[in-house]
């Protein structure tokens, strides 16, 4: 009888940026090299019928810009066309700049304004974000910025949330590639748990925690302005951070050239995610500062892009205690990355 692989221990992690403790329990899964996404069905595969292609625009809520502006477009920025929140509200400003009520009951209440918007990143139905180039990649982030630094205009927006959904299984409704934005009239919960724990680590080491990052164990690669690794407390199993290795608080002070400089790095995690976990279903967001950041928060306060294959679910302890069970060690996750070998493109 052949005698099991040692395992290591359980270990419990708390992350100095999210402030969240995780349990890493390795024995809960097989080898880390045998982690694969099963295979899944995309929705709304038929091109002909997808309203995000080329020729297709008709079928689109309203534009609000394309790049290049033409008709031979290369993405486009739409208005989602079932938004979460209402672009056309009223939104009244109470004292403090606080239009929260009191609903009479048990908390506050406050009007649903705010933006939903959609980034379609390529008129080709079959193209996905990782077959971009990395300076179509950069036009991407930078439409981002540009979309960002539009909503910035308006007082009552205090968030903005950048996000990827690839795949049914991660909650993209149509399998042509895309993006969204959504803004919001408050600051969520888990960004303020963020920034006051990077306030904390501030506090207590006179240092930026994403400055800090050397561990050369949980490294996978990095480009003139930018690394990518495994998180110290990753929640998921290959959870990948992107982080400008220049102290920078918001997401659009990213200037042209680091905009492809990320395009290339990102490009390279999502076709190492996909080779090494079989092209996974994954979610991708980008956690920036709160629009209305004090100059005393610029310190601490660093942007990253946050990568995460669905490949595990969330179970009642998770939901029930706000702590994850991650059954991968992080450095070993970087390793397996680091090794991916990329083919070369022609």
């Amino acid at each position: 009888m052949a005698t099991p692989a040692p395992t290591r221990s359980p270990e419990l992690r708390k992350d100095p940026v999210t402030n969240r403790w995780v349990v890493f329990s390795p024995a809960r899964a097989k080898r880390p090299s045998d982690f694969k996404s099963k295979p899944s069905e995309n929705p709304n595969h038929n091109s002909s019928s997808c309203p995000f292609c080329i020729g297709n625009e008709h079928q689109c809520a309203p534009e609000i810009f394309r790049v290049p502006n033409q008709p031979n477009w290369k993405l486009r920025v739409i208005e989602n066309l079932y938004p979460a929140l209402s672009r056309n509200l009223e939104y009244p400003i109470g004292q403090n700049g606080d239009s929260s009520i009191d609903s009479g009951g048990w908390g506050r209440v406050v009007p649903g304004f705010g933006f939903h918007d959609v980034v379609i990143e390529t008129p080709v139905h079959s193209v996905q974000l990782s077959d971009l180039s990395p300076s179509e990649l950069g036009d991407v982030l930078i439409a981002y910025k540009r979309r960002i630094e539009q909503i910035k205009g308006f007082d009552s927006i205090k968030y903005v949330q950048v996000f990827k959904n690839h795949g049914a299984s991660a909650g993209a409704s149509l399998s042509h590639s895309h993006s969204q934005i959504l803004s919001l009239p408050v600051v969520p919960p888990s960004v303020s748990a963020r920034v006051g724990s990077m306030k904390e680590y501030f506090n207590q080491t006179g240092k930026c925690s994403l400055c800090e990052v050397q561990s050369k164990d949980l490294l996978i690669n990095e480009t003139s302005h930018f690394i990518s690794l495994a998180p110290f407390a990753a929640s998921f199993p290959f959870e990948i951070w992107i982080i400008p290795q220049d102290h920078s608080s918001h997401f659009d002070e990213l200037d042209n050239e680091k905009a492809v400089d990320l395009g290339g790095l990102l490009k390279l995690m999502l076709r190492k995610m996909s080779l090494q976990l079989n092209n996974p279903p994954f979610n991708f967001m980008i956690h920036t500062s709160p629009l209305q950041l004090t100059n005393s928060e610029l310190p601490y306060s660093h942007w990253f892009l946050q990568i995460v294959p669905q490949l595990t679910g969330v179970g009642g302890f998770e939901l029930g205690s706000g702590c994850y069970i991650n059954p991968v060690f992080p450095e070993d996750a970087a390793k397996l990355l680091r090794e991916v070998n990329v083919p070369i493109e022609g």
